[in-house]
């Protein structure tokens, strides 16, 4: 698998990453062992988990399948902290929660370093410096090799980036920003992906299938051993089973038809060569699915596919993003 920088940093990823979500949940030991073993031997290094996956499951389950079965050095460890379960504060992003975070996460890995640490996403109720002093107490200390965030807005990305550029004393630079990216979603076209190139920040899309449902699986019905069918994942996929999602579905079966491959091929291919994207995050159930989205190694959808898919699935986006003087 081709292996990419992650944003202006000499850290290289595979170009397409796996994802944990499901990890000690609804993915046992058995299937999680076929996965990364399947992603490994395609030449796949960046695994990507979080604090939260599983109450911590997903990577206590990682950290058991690390040196057993996959090599830690062939790795690039991903992890996240500052989502909490607490009802009236979604998100941690103290110093002090976020630094033992980390150390627990380390515990469950069973490592010494993570490659790459993320904070889970924004708090508002948290000094930004403060939070991003976390950042730069994993670095300094060897706990973590590179730090990014996650689902930060474009101003909270932009301001996260430049404090770490412009402040004094040893500051860790952003090397990667996960956001939520796939036809169905691109709301970080807006802003958010602008300041990544700008700031030489690499993005890592998750849910990069439109959380399934690209892959056309739900243009039917609802598969009953699918992730719509879930108790707990059917609200994740229900906003993107509208009737706009239904039209850019069809136009990536059409596409998919037209060059004799599936929908899910096309629209991951459309993902991971979008500029700035380092890599996209890939959930899958078992090993086959894992295998279909690896496929798109080979694949490179020509000019004219992608231009109509851009087409199709465009957000409107006027005032102030566009030149005001052409409005």
């Amino acid at each position: 698998m081709e292996q990419r920088h992650l944003g202006r940093t000499g850290l290289r990823v595979s170009r397409i990453g796996l994802g944990t979500l499901t990890w000690g949940r609804d993915t046992d030991e058995h299937d999680a062992a076929d996965l990364m073993k399947t992603f490994w031997e395609a030449g796949g290094t960046l695994i990507d988990t979080a604090d939260v996956y599983g109450d911590g499951e997903a990577e206590y389950l990682l950290g058991q399948l690390i040196e057993g079965l996959v090599p830690r050095r062939d790795l690039v460890i991903s992890t996240k902290a500052g989502s909490v379960p607490d009802p009236d504060r979604r998100f941690d992003g103290s110093r002090g929660h976020l630094l033992a975070a980390l150390d627990a996460s380390l515990a469950r890995l069973g490592t010494d370093y993570v490659d790459l640490w993320h904070i889970h996403a924004f708090d508002p109720d948290t000094p930004l410096d403060e939070t991003l002093q976390a950042l730069d107490l994993a670095v300094s200390s060897g706990r973590a090799r590179y730090a990014g965030v996650s689902n930060f807005c474009g101003w909270q990305l932009a301001k996260a980036a430049t404090w770490q550029l412009a402040a004094s004393g040893i500051r860790t630079r952003l090397a990667s920003t996960q956001m939520e990216y796939s036809l169905l979603q691109r709301g970080v076209e807006r802003e958010v992906l602008p300041a990544a190139l700008d700031l030489g920040i690499g993005l890592l899309p998750s849910s990069p299938l439109g959380r399934g449902v690209l892959t056309g699986k739900y243009r039917n019905a609802t598969p009953a051993d699918s992730r719509g069918a879930s108790e707990h994942l059917a609200p994740f996929v229900a906003p993107y089973l509208d009737d706009t999602a239904t039209r850019i579905v069809d136009a990536v079966t059409t596409a998919a038809d037209g060059l004799a491959v599936t929908p899910l091929q096309v629209a991951l291919a459309w993902v991971r060569d979008r500029p700035g994207v380092s890599a996209p995050i890939v959930g899958a159930r078992n090993a086959q699915q894992l295998s279909a989205a690896l496929s798109v190694e080979a694949l490179s959808l020509p000019d004219e596919i992608c231009r109509a898919l851009d087409d199709v699935s465009a957000p409107v986006h006027r005032y102030p993003d566009h030149d005001w003087s052409t409005l």
